[in-house]
């Protein structure tokens, strides 16, 4: 007897599927309590742009732990994607008729149209 178990993440704002290597875990602290969500990566964006404000003027009291990535790479880049999500969005730019250079930055233009078709 065979047996396949599948493993999906979906994102805890809006509840879509987050397609393999995509997803980011973050950690944070509120009041005194620590949080983890689950996000894809233009909620990820929304949710960095909404605390962008704050963090610039707040105090840093001590270094952060590092949460767990959903897809358990570094965030080199600063799109905050990893190097391999970068590779398949231009790997998805170049099927899809976008002129795309295989390294350096992907214009945003790429990026909004690769979030919108996935």
């Amino acid at each position: 007897m065979a047996e396949r178990v599948i493993r999906q993440l979906i994102d805890d704002l809006d509840g879509k599927p987050i397609d393999d290597g995509f997803g980011e875990r973050i950690q944070s602290s509120y009041q005194g309590s620590d949080y983890l969500i689950d996000l894809r990566p233009t909620n990820v964006d929304k949710f960095n742009a909404a605390l962008e404000p704050f963090v610039k003027v707040a105090e840093k009291v001590g270094k952060a732990r590092r949460g767990s990535k959903a897809d358990v790479t570094a965030k080199d880049t600063g799109s905050g994607r990893s190097k391999e999500q970068l590779q398949a969005v231009r790997d998805w730019a170049v099927k899809n008729g976008y002129d795309v250079a295989p390294r350096g930055r992907v214009k945003a233009e790429i990026l909004d149209a690769f979030d919108a078709a996935h």
